[in-house]
This record gives C-alpha cells, sequence and structure tokens, in this order.
C-alpha cells in the first residue's frame, strides 16, 4: 500500500512484553490526530504481540523477526518498511512508554510544522511522577531533573530519540536509520550525533510529554552532582552501554568527550566506588567499541 501526503507511521518495537504494548498501542489508537498507519517489529515473536496489534483497531502491520534485532535493528526496520509505504512523518515509540495525552501527536507535528524542524521530540517523563524527568538532562555542569527546570517552551538541538520522536521522511534520507550492531543502547545517541553533523533543525517541544520508567537511578552522582557516571544494574546492560559508547566516542562530533570519559569513570570506579576490577572491565568493554568488536553479549 503507498499512503498519501502528509501521512503518519508509527513504529513501536516491542519483545516480550505484552501487557505493557497493549497500554501503548491504547493510547497511540486515541490520538485526536489519527496515526495513518502502525508498524510493530516483534522481536519475540513465540509470544506473538499480532493479537494486541489486530486488537488496537488501528490500520497496522505486524513484522515479526525470529532473529532479534534489539532495538537498534528493530526501529531500523520499521523505519525503512515506514519510508517503504510513502510514510511522510514516522513517529517513534517504545513498547514500556506511551504519549502521556491524545494530543501528543498533534502538537508534535504543529511544532513541526511552525518550527519547519527535521524532528522534533516530547519532553520525556518518569511515568510514575510525570513532573520528573526519566532521564537527567545536563546543561553545563548542571543536571536538570525536573520539567519545570527546564524553563522554555522549546530546546533547540537536544531530543531524546525513539521515545516518541518524530521525524520528517526526508531527514532519515539524510541521517539514515539506526546501526543494527548496536543492538542495544547507544543506538539513539548515535542518530542523535548524525541529526546534530547534518545540520538540520530539530529539538524537544515542552509543550508535549512522553511517559516512561524511570532510567535516572542509573546515573551516579558525584562531586556535589557536577559529574555523573551511568552504572547499569545488570552485566548486559553494562557490556552494551559501555561497548557501544566506546564506538560512540571514537566517531566524528564526539572525539573531543573521550578524555573527560577517561577521568569521570576513573573518579567513578576508583574513587567512589572503589572498584578497580570494574574499572578494568569498563576500558576493556570501550576498547571493544573503539575496535568496532560488535560481537553480541
Amino acid at each position: 500500500m503507498s499512503l498519501g501526503e502528509g501521512s503518519v507511521v508509527a513504529v513501536v518495537v516491542t519483545r516480550h512484553r505484552l501487557e505493557l504494548l497493549e497500554q501503548s498501542l491504547k493510547v497511540l489508537a486515541a490520538q485526536t490526530r489519527p496515526i495513518d498507519h502502525l508498524i510493530v517489529v516483534d522481536n519475540g515473536p513465540d509470544q506473538s504481540a499480532e493479537p494486541i496489534i489486530k486488537a488496537s483497531g488501528l490500520p497496522a502491520t505486524w513484522l515479526p523477526s525470529h532473529h532479534n534485532l534489539g532495538g537498534a535493528g528493530g526501529f531500523a526496520l520499521g523505519m525503512l518498511h515506514a519510508l517503504a509505504m510513502g510514510a511522510s512523518w514516522v513517529w517513534c515509540a517504545d513498547d514500556d512508554g506511551r504519549p502521556a495525552d491524545a494530543h501528543v501527536l498533534a502538537t508534535l507535528l504543529e511544532e513541526a510544522e511552525r518550527r519547519n524542524l527535521a524532528e522534533i521530540s516530547p519532553m520525556v517523563v518518569n511515568i510514575d511522577a510525570p513532573d520528573t524527568l526519566a532521564f537527567p538532562l545536563r546543561r553545563g555542569l548542571t543536571w536538570k531533573r525536573q520539567t519545570g527546570d527546564l524553563g522554555t517552551d522549546f530546546l533547540p538541538g537536544i531530543a531524546s530519540l525513539f521515545n516518541g520522536a518524530l521525524f520528517r521522511s526526508s531527514t532519515l534520507d539524510v541521517v539514515g536509520v539506526p546501526d543494527l550492531r548496536l543492538f542495544l543502547r547507544g543506538d539513539e545517541v548515535e542518530v542523535h550525533r548524525r541529526l546534530v553533523r547534518s545540520g538540520l533543525p530539530f529539538g524537544t517541544s515542552l509543550k508535549a510529554r512522553y511517559l516512561h520508567p524511570d532510567g535516572s537511578d542509573e546515573f551516579k552522582p558525584m562531586l556535589g552532582g557536577r559529574f555523573h557516571a551511568q552504572d547499569p544494574d545488570s552485566a548486559v546492560k553494562r557490556y552494551y552501554t559501555y561497548r557501544n559508547r566506546g564506538y560512540l566516542l571514537s566517531q566524528p562530533g564526539m572525539r573531543k568527550l573521550g578524555l573527560l570519559e577517561v577521568f569521570r569513570f576513573g573518579l567513578y570506579f576508583l574513587g567512589q566506588k572503589r572498584d578497580p576490577k570494574a574499572f578494568v572491565e569498563w576500558l576493556k568493554l570501550v576498547r571493544k567499541g573503539r575496535n568496532e568488536h560488535f560481537f553480541r553479549f
């Protein structure tokens, strides 16, 4: 099928989280500016999401993948499928998050058109405390944790991608789709890097909110909160977070952060956590990323 001018295709990536997916699709289906088509990439078809997708009432495509593509590969597949259908806009959503209300898509489209943006994101807020950001935002040496700390209606050049992010199709022609090799963790940072280097205008509208489970507990404060180090609670998350970060910091536009990163994590693992073995493991994983050794955990 081919979609018309101005069409919006929502892309959701899921794996074995059927109840959360159902909640997400209910809000997507209730948008005051209706979605023209829904694509769900299902990385776990052994626990098929197809019945939930059919029950959503949305015109939809179920894309089962019997090879787990991760978040990166899942969004890449979904975005390419949306482009192949003729979508004008691609709206990304995760299975464990959802728009805060029925007006989010309409607000994002209005703001993107008014400001002539290539991409626009909503604020990503804590699903259990919507006045708190789901992920802390660093501005200089200070970290913003509350929505009221942001202080304006639009943040240019800042976006939390894939959590309600809305892309023009022409933007994806320029920046591409996520890199399958990253699997999970850091794929949104990599696309953000490409957006910055493209020179295309993008940002976050504070008029729209996207609900997401809190992710701030991974960020451990140091030196009175002037620095933070990301320390996930599971070996799998640490593996992909640190390995992919190593790759990202070797790319154009991010290389200057490399020395700061060694100082920051050295301070955290040696000075604060007092765990030399963890620092050595961090160094090994960062080196894997820099050498593009993208083996799965």
